[in-house]
């Protein structure tokens, strides 16, 4: 949809936002909603901004969406050298993430960074992208942020009538990884997994199944745990606190 010139960055930050956020229940999609006297996307975007300046910010939406004009337009004013490209979403993350991909065909390198991040996580911190970007520049493939599971973790087992779950096993959970955002992979790697995922119809919740998927590990890098994903309404509010106290602690730096 944009018109770019060609640019000499390798890192290119994709945030697939098509989505409408059915489990929000409004009539906003999520990513319009109002946070911290903004909207949530805007305050994703600007986190991508501030730690990587000089890379394009592209944004896959969804081709009834009426509010990213406004949205572009204050979050150019707040930042007028941010540099967006959008193109058309898809029905899923991974075809949304897919078609951002296409839109960068004659500008992308094969090697070129794709840092792909959830829109729906604006309380991703400066320190947690730079640290994902740095652990991986001589990596051939790329990784994750991630943070090991906490809690004692069951496996459920349907109960005779299927009212309810049973604990059907205690699962150790000393390997088991919270998958986060952003995740970070070689452009032609990313491109061909997920070429290759789609079109074989597999189930494709983040862009490390796709590499996996493809017979790639990509490594897993610790993140932060308030880099929470907003899906229900109640966890606005707790962005908003977990916003302010970061910014708290910025300022006694």
């Amino acid at each position: 949809m944009s018109s770019i010139a060609t640019p000499t960055n390798n890192l290119w930050c994709l945030l697939p936002a098509a989505g409408i956020g059915q489990r929000m229940a409004t009539k906003l999609p999520k990513q319009y909603l109002p946070l911290a006297g903004k909207t949530l996307i805007e305050v994703t975007l600007s986190r991508l901004h501030l730690a990587f300046p000089d890379a394009f910010l592209v944004l896959p939406l969804h081709k009834d969406d009426l509010w990213w004009p406004a949205a572009e337009q204050r979050f150019l004013h707040d930042y007028p050298k941010a540099k967006l490209i959008t193109c058309l979403g898809g029905k899923e993350r991974a075809d949304s993430v897919f078609n951002g991909l296409n839109a960068l065909t004659a500008l992308a390198q094969a090697d070129d960074w794709v840092m792909v991040h959830d829109v729906a996580r604006p309380c991703v911190t400066q320190q947690d992208l730079q640290k994902l970007y740095n652990a991986l520049q001589d990596h051939p493939v790329g990784g994750l942020l991630a943070a090991p599971v906490a809690d004692t973790m069951k496996r459920s087992q349907a109960c005779a009538n299927n009212s309810y779950q049973k604990v059907g096993a205690t699962v150790d959970r000393n390997q088991l990884w919270h998958a986060l955002t952003p995740q970070m992979f070689r452009y032609n790697k990313l491109h061909s997994a997920l070429a290759e995922g789609l079109a074989n119809n597999l189930s494709l919740t983040d862009e490390s199944s796709a590499l996996e998927a493809a017979g790639f590990n990509p490594l897993l890098i610790i993140g932060r745990r308030d880099n929470i994903k907003i899906t229900h309404p109640e966890d606005l509010p707790f962005a908003e606190l977990l916003l302010a106290h970061q910014q708290t602690l910025q300022k006694r730096k």
